[in-house]
């Protein structure tokens, strides 16, 4: 087995866990890779197997049979820029706050691992929102698994995103920005903006906007199979554009259009985990402090 991995420095309490799961990998005589920004914490905390290597973005990670993500639902983001096309699985340990997306706690990786060598899991395939812009302004990693923003600068005064389906007018958003959502990102910065909650396997993208200067200009529901195209006008000559956790200023002479990724996240879902029961625990739904009974989990 061929396994990569990628993560954040993580708390205290959770170093245990994740020395056994080296541990468990090395007893497995896995072949472990490590980004190396990850591996160079690691090496000042716990104790690495003897053949681990490391890895930086831009290697190659074909032929690897799962990569882990360790870390909360930001590192699996960036986990999802480095296997690309590739579409290799991705099993998310949460050691950060939410972990909406990476759903394995310290106490259950020791089954997680099991369940992978097993077979005891599915794949739970993510589309993929792109970005095309002119110029590229993302270096190549334009695409994303939540969503695309485009936001007014700092201090400036709100901004008017043209927008066009398929080249067609949709509306103008007098707005401090624009999200265009993934149904998995619409449990993100989508539903902060009044956007709906859908169901990872929907074919459709959300056009929430961001503080919109008219109160009737609410989220728009559209097919993924479209192309969503944008003009920025506003006082300021620059503005923000953000891809998932990636963020980078531009002026208003940039082109731009989203489209739904030629290619998926593929995400390792183990058998007792599945996305409404995520949203009953992590969102708290049906939690009603009149209701003693509720069962949330």
């Amino acid at each position: 087995m061929k396994i990569a991995i990628l993560g954040k420095p993580f708390a205290e309490d959770a170093a245990p866990a994740i020395q056994a799961l080296l541990d468990d990998l090395a007893a497995r005589r896995a072949e472990v890779r490590i980004v190396e920004s990850f591996r160079t914490y690691l090496d000042n905390t716990l104790r690495l197997p003897d053949n681990t290597t490391s890895f930086r973005r831009g290697d190659s990670l074909r032929g690897t049979n799962f990569v882990l993500s360790i870390g909360g639902d930001g590192t699996l983001l960036d986990t999802v820029t480095y296997v690309g096309a590739l579409q290799i699985p991705i099993l998310g340990i949460h050691t950060g706050r939410l972990g909406f997306l990476a759903t394995v706690t310290p106490d259950g990786i020791s089954q997680a691992i099991d369940a992978l060598y097993k077979g005891h899991f599915v794949l739970d395939d993510r589309s993929l929102i792109r970005v095309d812009t002119d110029p590229d302004v993302f270096g190549g990693l334009n695409f994303g698994l939540n969503e695309f923003s485009i936001l007014k600068g700092d201090s400036a005064s709100m901004i008017a995103v043209h927008t066009y389906i398929d080249g067609e007018y949709l509306n103008s958003y007098w707005a401090d920005g624009l999200v265009v959502a993934t149904p998995t990102g619409s449990t993100g910065y989508s539903l902060s903006c009044g956007g709906p909650v859908m169901v990872p396997q929907t074919n459709n993208f959300i056009i929430a906007p961001v503080c919109p200067h008219n109160l009737n200009v609410r989220p728009l529901v559209v097919s993924n199979q479209s192309v969503i195209s944008f003009e920025i006008e506003g006082r300021s000559s620059n503005y923000m554009l953000s891809l998932d956790s990636r963020s980078i200023s531009v002026d208003a002479s940039v082109q731009m259009a989203v489209r739904r990724e030629s290619f998926c996240a593929r995400l390792v879902k183990l058998n007792h985990v599945n996305f409404l029961s995520t949203l009953r625990s992590k969102l708290n739904w049906g939690l009603d402090r009149r209701n003693p009974g509720t069962v949330v989990g």
